[in-house]
């Protein structure tokens, strides 16, 4: 599971995928036709969709995870409202004994179920897509396609951070599923979803989009839907009313664990992008600059003078990265790369991790209130790999405060000695040794480090003061601070008359 705002988004893998059916027609053009019907769309793309179950060989003396999809609690009275939902729809599966719940071979090496997911083939010689995390840790994986034939997948590769696998069956003209293009989608647009919710192969389902470009901290942008999607739908085919496949379903925004409304799927362009090179080299290959980096908020653009809150706020440096090789500083806003926009800070991980290893980019980054053109070769990024912060490992520590009077902005600075400059990798700045007032409510601590103030760079504590004292204490005014490896633009009003 994974969380966004402190509830839940659920990783749909281990139990199958699923949509509740809805109707729909071949384009959702004309209003007089109202809700369309799917019934052709289903019959045309239903027999690429394929449920996959996946299990694992069970160790002697090791408990077993057992199914994840729902099974007929043991010792079940037939007069039970629900024996009979359970008998069918929830019966044993080859391998398990009587009781569904309890697997034969447990311990002697035999088979034990993993989970159920969904997946659809994109090309006629048995290729097919589905979710990283239902495949993740199978020993064996095993295909049913419409036609009740089940076939064991062989596992190509699979992608931890886009959640995207790609599986081989083999065969010859299989059905498979036309790519569509999701740039080409448009909010509010019908889109019909197929997989196996709990484990109930072949389901349909349907909606609208609600957004795109939605971001949940993962990777990739996310298209969320309203289309009902529970645990089991995971890999399972998001279509358009062309019967396009324009995205995989993945995760579930939901305080329970099943469906509450929001969905989200993997463009399938992204996901066609990972597949592709998992096919031709058998590893996906992602480009890396190495640098850790904050949204740009409207408080922190408008003191900067940028015309409008864009781009992503440079937090650090990684010593002898490309970005550092580069000329990128700390405090730097990267407005461009490679000639794109960069609207919201987490555009910028997707364009570089798209980035060919050894290319060299344009990168346009705000600095003291002026765009620079930079050029930054982009290096490989390792697996599982995060940007070593610059600099050394320990934050600044405060000295003991003395006597000295706090300024406007309620804070007492220090020079910083050469020595400590050199081991920080900064060129200037001045030691807070205490905190009040405005600062205080800024979220100011002794021991940060002020590298600037509106676009001035802070050379000593006499030079600070003396800029202080000039402040208007009707405006906001902008200081970029570092504290420990991270730099941070800090929006503060000095005390006083129209002070916070």
């Amino acid at each position: 599971m994974k969380r966004l705002l402190s509830v839940l988004i659920v990783a749909l893998g281990a139990a199958g995928a699923a949509l509740v059916p809805a109707a729909a027609s071949a384009q959702p053009q004309a209003s007089e036709r109202g809700v369309p019907d799917f019934a052709d769309l289903v019959e045309r793309t239903g027999p690429a969709v394929v449920n996959i179950r996946t299990t694992e060989r069970a160790r002697a003396g090791a408990p077993s995870a057992g199914p994840q999809t729902p099974q007929m609690p043991e010792g079940m009275d037939e007069n039970d409202p629900f024996y009979e939902f359970f008998r069918r729809f929830f019966p044993p599966r080859p391998g398990q004994g009587p009781n569904p719940g309890t697997p034969r071979g447990r311990g002697d090496g035999g088979e034990v179920p993993r989970g159920v997911g969904s997946g659809f083939i994109i090309s006629p010689d048995g290729f097919l897509l589905t979710n990283h995390h239902v495949v993740e840790g199978a020993d064996e994986i095993y295909v049913t396609l419409t036609d009740k034939r089940e076939l064991k997948g062989r596992l190509i590769g699979s992608d931890r951070r886009t959640d995207v696998a790609l599986v081989k069956i083999e065969g010859t003209n299989l059905p498979s599923i036309k790519v569509g293009d999701p740039q080409r989608l448009r909010v509010g647009e019908w889109v019909v979803a197929i997989g196996s919710p709990f484990g109930l192969e072949n389901t349909v389902t349907a909606g609208i989009v609600s957004a795109k470009g939605r971001d949940t901290g993962d990777y990739l942008p996310f298209i969320q839907t309203d289309v009902a999607v529970n645990p089991g739908n995971s890999g399972g085919p998001l279509l358009n009313m062309r019967g396009e496949v324009i995205g995989i379903n993945s995760q579930i925004y939901s305080r329970t664990g099943g469906f509450m409304g929001i969905s989200f799927a993997i463009p399938i362009d992204e996901a066609m992008r990972v597949a592709e090179q998992i096919r031709t080299s058998g590893r996906v290959t992602r480009g890396r600059i190495g640098v850790g980096i904050a949204e740009v908020t409207k408080d922190v653009a408008e003191p900067l003078g940028l015309p409008r809150a864009a781009g992503a706020l440079v937090r650090n440096v990684e010593s002898g990265g490309p970005a550092e090789r580069g000329g990128i500083e700390v405090g730097d806003i990267i407005l461009k790369f490679d000639g794109k926009d960069i609207q919201r800070s987490t555009d910028l991980p997707r364009m570089v991790g798209n980035t060919k290893p050894g290319s060299k980019v344009q990168v346009s980054v705000w600095r003291k209130g002026a765009t620079r053109e930079l050029t930054v070769t982009v290096a490989e990024m390792q697996s599982e790999q995060q940007a070593r912060p610059g600099g050394g490992n320990r934050p600044p520590q405060a000295p003991a405060p003395g006597a000295q009077q706090s300024n406007a902005l309620g804070l007492v600075v220090a020079d910083i000695p050469e020595e400590r400059r050199n081991q920080l990798r900064i060129k200037n700045g001045v030691l807070v040794e205490t905190v009040d007032g405005a600062a205080a409510r800024a979220g100011l601590r002794p021991g940060d480090v002020i590298l600037s103030l509106n676009n001035q760079d802070v050379t000593g504590a006499k030079q600070f003061n003396e800029a202080v004292s000039k402040l208007d204490r009707t405006k906001t005014h902008i200081m970029l601070v570092r504290r420990g490896e991270s730099a941070q633009f800090v929006p503060i009003r000095p005390q006083g008359q129209g002070g916070q």
